[in-house]
Order: C-alpha cells, then sequence, then structure tokens
C-alpha cells in the first residue's frame, strides 16, 4: 500500500484532473491512499471570504461567488451537466453559506477552518468523481473520521492513537475496493468540529496515512523535477538532489524549504517509510527519494523566506535579557502561534526573525510593550545557507544590507533588506 498526495498546482484546471488521472492509470489495480489539496489558488481565495465575514466588509457572498465560479467552470469541462458531482459540490459549499448567514462571534482561527477547509473537500468530490468516470475505482473518504486532533485551531495537533485506530478501521476495508481518495490540511475534534493543521498542510496529512497504514512508500508529486538546491523561480542553475536523508529534509523545511511540509519528516522516519518527491509534469522522472540514507554530501542548499519581520525587544529597566525574560517573551510567541525563524540575544536585548502576520504581530508586541521597548523593522528576507561556500555566501550578500547574521554547524542564516541602487555623481 502506498500513498500519493497532490497540491494545488497539480488540480488547478480541468487539463491538470486529467494529468492526474493518467499517472494514476499507471497504478490501477493497486492499493493507493491518495491526498489531495485545493484546486489551484482556492485557499487563498477562500481565506478572502473568511477576511471579508470576519470584518464584515460586505464582500463575504462576492468572494464566495469567485469561488463557485472556479469550481463550476472546471466541472462543466470534465462532466455532463446533470452529473452528480454537481449536486455534491453544491451540497458542500452551501454548508459556507450557513456560517455567513450569522454573524461572527466565534474565533478568527476557528472560523477559518471552518470555511478554508471546504475547499479540501470540493476538490476531493470533482477529482474523486472524475476518476471514477475514466475507470478507476476510488472511495470518496472524510479525513475528520480519520484525523482526530485536538482544538488548536488552525494548527491542530494529532492525537496519534486514536488516529491510527480509525485508519485501520475505516481505511483499510476501503482499499479493497479500489483506490482512496481523501482531503489534505484537515482534521476533526472529538466534538465534531472541523480542524486544519497549518498552511500547506497536506503532506502533513498524507505522512499522518503513511504511519498509521504502515505504508509502503509515500509519494508527493509536485510542479518541480524533485528537491532542488534552490528555489528556481528565484535563482538560477538550480540542480536537482537525488537522496536526501531525513536528517536533511527536516533541517531544509525548518529553515523554511517549501517543497515538503515541516512536520512531513518525523511520522515516515519513525517507521522508516520512504519518500518521494516526484514531478506530475514529468511523471517518469526518478525525482528525490527521501531516506534513512546519511552517506552522501551535499552541495550548498539555498532556503530564501520572504516577508519577515525583525523585531528588537529590550528590557526597560536595563536587567539582563536571562531566564526570566526570556519565558516570558516565549510565552507570548507561543500564546499568539509565531514560530521563530532566527534568534540572538545580547545582555539586555532580544532580536527575533518572524513571518510577518499581521494581526499575531500586534496581538504579540500589545502583551509584551508594558515590559519591554520594542523596535521592529519589515520587509525583510531570511536567507539560510546549508553546506555553504565562502563565493556563494558573497554572491548572496551583494546589494543586502545584513541585519543579523548566524553560523550554525555548517549553516548560515542571514536576515537581510536590500539595498537603495545609487549611481555616483561624476
Amino acid at each position: 500500500m502506498r500513498v500519493f498526495k497532490f497540491g494545488g498546482a497539480s488540480v488547478k484546471d480541468a487539463a491538470a484532473v486529467k494529468n492526474v488521472a493518467e499517472i494514476l492509470q499507471n497504478y490501477k489495480g493497486e492499493r493507493l491512499v491518495i491526498v489531495v489539496s485545493a484546486m489551484g489558488k482556492m485557499t487563498n481565495a477562500l481565506e478572502r471570504v473568511v477576511d471579508a465575514y470576519y470584518r464584515k466588509t460586505g464582500e463575504a457572498q462576492a468572494r464566495l461567488e469567485e469561488v463557485k465560479q472556479a469550481h463550476y467552470a472546471i466541472m462543466s469541462a470534465l462532466f455532463e451537466s446533470g452529473d452528480p458531482v454537481f449536486d455534491a459540490v453544491n451540497d458542500t459549499l452551501v454548508e459556507i453559506e450557513w456560517v455567513l448567514e450569522d454573524e461572527p462571534e466565534e474565533s478568527y482561527d476557528y472560523i477559518y477552518d471552518q470555511i478554508v477547509s471546504i475547499g479540501e473537500f470540493v476538490s476531493t468530490r470533482i477529482v474523486s468523481a472524475y476518476l471514477n468516470k475514466v475507470g478507476l475505482p476510488t472511495t470518496w473518504l472524510d479525513a475528520r473520521d480519520v484525523i482526530l486532533t485536538d482544538n488548536t485551531y488552525r494548527a491542530a495537533k494529532i492525537e496519534w492513537s486514536a488516529t491510527e485506530k480509525n485508519a485501520a478501521r475505516v481505511v483499510s476495508p476501503l482499499l479493497e475496493k479500489g483506490f482512496v481518495m481523501t482531503q489534505g490540511f484537515v482534521g476533526g475534534t472529538s466534538e465534531n468540529f472541523t480542524t486544519t493543521l497549518g498552511r500547506e498542510g497536506s503532506d502533513f496529512t498524507a505522512a499522518i496515512f503513511s504511519y498509521c497504514l504502515n505504508a509502503e512508500s509515500m509519494s508527493v508529486w509536485k510542479d518541480v523535477p524533485g528537491i532542488l538546491t534552490a528555489n528556481p523561480r528565484i535563482f538560477k542553475n538550480v540542480t536537482k538532489i537525488d537522496r536526501l536523508s531525513y536528517r536533511e529534509a527536516i533541517e531544509m523545511t525548518y529553515y523554511g524549504a517549501k517543497v515538503i511540509h515541516p512536520k512531513t519528516i518525523k511520522p515516515l522516519q519513525n517507521k522508516n517509510i520512504p519518500m518521494y518527491v516526484k514531478s506530475f509534469v514529468e511523471p517518469a522522472g526518478a525525482g528525490t527519494l527521501i531516506n534513512s540514507d546519511t552517506g552522501q554530501d551535499y552541495p550548498p542548499i539555498i532556503v530564501v523566506e520572504t516577508e519577515q519581520i525583525l523585531l528588537n525587544i529590550a528590557t526597560r529597566n536595563f536587567s539582563f535579557v536571562a531566564e526570566d525574560n526570556l519565558s516570558v517573551i516565549f510565552a507570548a510567541l507561543a500564546k499568539h502561534q509565531l514560530k521563530v525563524n532566527m534568534m540572538q540575544n545580547t545582555a539586555i536585548s532580544f532580536s527575533v526573525c518572524l513571518t510577518n502576520r499581521p494581526d499575531r504581530i500586534a496581538a504579540l508586541l500589545e502583551d509584551l510593550n508594558a515590559d519591554f521597548n520594542i523596535s521592529k523593522e519589515d520587509n525583510l528576507e531570511l536567507i539560510t545557507v546549508r553546506h555553504y561556500k565562502k563565493e556563494v555566501l558573497e554572491k548572496l550578500k551583494t546589494n543586502k544590507l545584513i541585519l543579523l547574521e548566524a553560523y550554525i554547524r555548517g549553516t548560515v542564516q542571514m536576515v537581510v533588506k536590500d539595498l537603495p541602487e545609487v549611481e555616483r555623481i561624476n
């Protein structure tokens, strides 16, 4: 039994859905769990619905209509009118209508999970219906019937024991009938509320199913040939890495590499399940294998995180930033679910680089302002280089102002901002 995960880009339109079906024709008759994300940029579109609803801008219904029309266009290209999938999708989207009928009273994060998760349910309804249409028997599965979580909305924690029992009870019998398709990114609480596992969490979902079902392997299908030494949208002359150890993959994702969700590797490593990163554009390619192999050297690997903010947090009374003050700062960071991307402290100040999430940053500053002087700088980049070489670092520093820099056992991190271009006056 294997687990495949297809992200939003792989099902962004009708042609992409057909391409996924062509890939899966090569695995007809196999025992596959297929995890599918929301289509294209639908998660972003549904986030706009949430923002409009929560902030009472009056645009929520219009934003929802855009989501509906995008899905209807895809279905119209894949199915004849009157196909049952239209009713199934309508019944799913009406769940958002029910939320929008009332005034927002719950927390933003709770509302987010109830609305944004619908993208995955609609996507899997469409893709599973199309697979059945082209002769690939597929059972649609509600991931909430398997993945049990706590009530931490937008960053739910897995109840592993219950989830593993659910997988054996629910999924194993379905695999005897053909493919099983389910949603990435979502889970459910014991009170039957929907939760999400964190942005881009579909990889993690696939790892959860792989772990719970003792999969032979897990494959993530991307629009790149495998894991690359840098983002090809930013850098030229990047190369594919054929093999990675679990450890190296965890390091890369921790530092912000977007090709795999950070929580994906640990469940696989626990049961020594190999993971492949393959291309849905060139599915015959070997891709990148991630396993326990540690016997190789790696080239420099560059990870760039944009939309960063640097906070300098200093004590008001010139007391040392020691354990007592740090405990207050980290408690506030945890409270507002802000991940530390880089940090450094001096005697009386603490600098921390975070991904700029304005609402959460504002709440953090409100909590800390009473005890600390805080300055901030935004519109920054965090550049991490694994297995760095001097010449690579020099190129990366060109026309950059280094605000924070750290060297840690073969890894360099730099918080940088662009320097303005200047011309010499002759």
